[in-house]
């Protein structure tokens, strides 16, 4: 992408493989990444970002962020310019695309540029800021702690969220008393260490539930019993089954969220 936008929108459609990477980059600019087919998982400095369909995750303008593909991803991002006003805060998160703006994000990945002012590309631009702004945000983000030994920690659990071990058992790991473990958690995170612990395994779940894996495998793999337990979270944290969740469109917002 240039360093200045040639428009306040523009778009952009691209393809990737399963495994596919984007390493750590930044733009000048904000930026609403979305897919209309398969996952990405958006990662920053402060924290990991699960991006299924129908869903986008918003990355505000020089924001250093790298990008994983999980199956195979029909990337459609746009672009936006300061000049569009607030939209979607100074943090990243994840957003619910509702049906209107996802035809319209579909739109102007296909606008010629630069379009004409006043002319209909312009309008639809309105109308695409308007559904940002009234997107409610999905949780599906993992904060990432500072401290090396909460972050010791967070990275083994990241890299095997099932792994079964009490808190005392890493406390051990990291040279902390559980006590300290915990509080460092929730200072940095703002989760208790085992509201993190399921956010790590609901944010691989996603990932594991989109390249194909079936429920029992993914409730296995992540130290559930049995399928009943993950599905029950899964539920609690995002209001629907797993099965649902993947084939079931976003529907309109019935009211704005607030700026974060």
């Amino acid at each position: 992408m240039p360093f200045a936008l040639a428009r306040p929108l523009e778009g952009l459609a691209v393809e990737y493989a399963p495994g596919d990477e984007i390493a750590l980059h930044q733009h000048p600019f904000a930026q609403l990444l979305f897919a209309s087919s398969g996952v990405m998982t958006v990662a920053t400095e402060q924290g990991t970002w699960v991006v299924p369909p129908e869903r986008a995750v918003w990355v505000p303008a020089r924001v250093g962020h790298s990008i994983r593909m999980t199956g195979r991803v029909s990337m459609r991002t746009i672009y936006l310019d300061d000049a569009l006003g607030p939209l979607a805060g100074q943090a990243c998160c994840v957003v619910q695309v509702s049906a209107l703006l996802r035809e319209g994000i579909l739109r102007a990945v296909g606008f010629a540029q630069p379009y004409r002012d006043g002319g209909p590309e312009a309008r639809l631009v309105s109308v695409i800021a308007d559904e940002i702004r009234a997107a409610p945000t999905a949780p599906l983000h993992l904060p990432l702690p500072r401290d090396p030994r909460a972050r010791r920690v967070a990275d083994a659990l990241r890299a095997a969220p099932g792994d079964p071990r009490t808190l005392a058992d890493w406390a051990r790991l990291a040279g902390a008393s559980p006590r300290t473990l915990e509080r460092l958690f929730k200072r940095e995170t703002a989760l208790a260490f085992a509201a993190w612990r399921q956010q790590a395994r609901l944010v691989r779940g996603l990932e594991q539930l989109a390249s194909g894996d079936s429920v029992t495998s993914v409730a296995l793999d992540l130290g559930y019993e049995t399928p009943s337990g993950f599905i029950a979270m899964f539920r609690r944290a995002l209001g629907t089954s797993p099965g649902r969740y993947f084939r079931t469109p976003v529907r309109a917002p019935q009211s704005a969220r607030s700026e974060p």
